[in-house]
């Protein structure tokens, strides 16, 4: 049994990592109409085992539209360039939470899954879905789906697959279907509920090329860069005089303060010489001091100095001193 688990252990330190080998793919969206626009990040181990990779995405995440944060867009990795994998749409799909939301009693449920074939060849799957005002009979189902199924292989036969694509994610679709149903019954919700590219077709290789895009995003990046370097240097020349403003206004202040206690100093070293002078002129004038203004804690104070006793009123120890 020890044999067994060292030869185990030693069988797991031999083998090897495989996220160590893995490196990050910058996901970017097809060139028409998003011109490789990045949409996102993924792992991949060799560039042959991201082809055919699917990712999917929000609408709102890619267009920005807010109201369509319930179509799922759905994009298949074809090519590898770089760190760059190039995608390709092949459909959405809205949340199968939304689409719930809208049955209601008392109404009608018409569904159906239409394949067209666009002008440019491409082979697609199209599954409308829609909700009537009221309840409808089958023949009137019937009917809808029949309108629904022509205007769809109509448009789509005189459309490319870009132009369909556009037209399903925009809604302008929806609203032709709308107006195809009204013939037959009223209709209060016309969606789309999936799209699914079966086949490719003609590719078209209009746009910008991906050099292009990259050359275009890196002179964004720079500028932005550069942008930010000036803000900077302009928020720290605006400072520095605010800075050397505020140390000189300082150095004038601690000079006037030391200055003023200067004048302070010598004011009180005057006061101070003007109350000697008025203390010896007063010694001068006066040889025996005035008793009486003085306190009987003071008075106290010369008896017990001249070793004379300190008791009684303030007359008898004023007595006491002058004798």
């Amino acid at each position: 049994m020890a044999t067994k688990g060292a030869a185990s252990r030693a069988a797991a330190r031999k083998q090897k990592d495989k996220w160590k080998s893995k490196r990050w793919y910058t996901i970017r969206a097809p060139r028409q109409p998003w011109h490789f626009k990045v949409i996102g990040e993924t792992l991949g181990e060799e560039d042959e085992l991201l082809i055919g990779r699917m990712y999917e995405i929000t609408q709102q995440e890619v267009d920005g539209d807010f109201s369509k944060l319930h179509v799922k867009l759905k994009f298949r990795v074809t090519e590898i360039v770089g760190q760059d994998a190039i995608t390709q749409f092949v459909g959405h799909e809205v949340l199968k939470d939304h689409v719930r939301r809208q049955v209601r009693r008392y109404r009608g449920k018409v569904d159906d899954v239409i394949d067209a074939i666009t002008e440019d060849g491409y082979y697609v799957r199209i599954k409308p879905f829609l909700i009537t005002q009221g309840r409808v009979k089958s023949s009137q189902k019937k009917g809808i789906r029949d309108a629904c199924r022509d205007m769809v292989l109509q448009t789509a036969a005189r459309t490319t697959w870009l132009d369909l694509q556009k037209q399903i994610l925009s809604g302008d679709l929806e609203q032709a279907l709308e107006k195809a149903a009204r013939k037959v019954a009223s209709v209060k919700i016309v969606m789309i509920r999936k799209s699914q590219l079966v086949q490719d077709g003609v590719l078209v290789d209009d746009g910008p090329t991906l050099d292009e895009i990259r050359e275009d995003e890196s002179r964004v990046s720079a500028a932005k860069k550069a942008a930010i370097a000036a803000a900077m240097e302009d928020e720290e020349s605006d400072d520095a005089p605010d800075v050397l403003a505020a140390a000189e206004a300082a150095g004038e202040d601690t000079d006037d303060t030391s200055a003023e206690e200067d004048d302070s100093g010598d004011e009180t070293v005057d006061e101070e010489a003007a109350e000697e002078e008025v203390t010896e002129e007063a010694e001068e004038t006066d040889d025996s001091p005035d008793y009486a203004s003085m306190k009987v804690a003071e008075l106290k104070v010369l008896l017990k100095a001249a070793g004379k006793p300190v008791s009684g009123k303030k007359d008898e120890l004023i007595a006491r001193l002058m004798e």
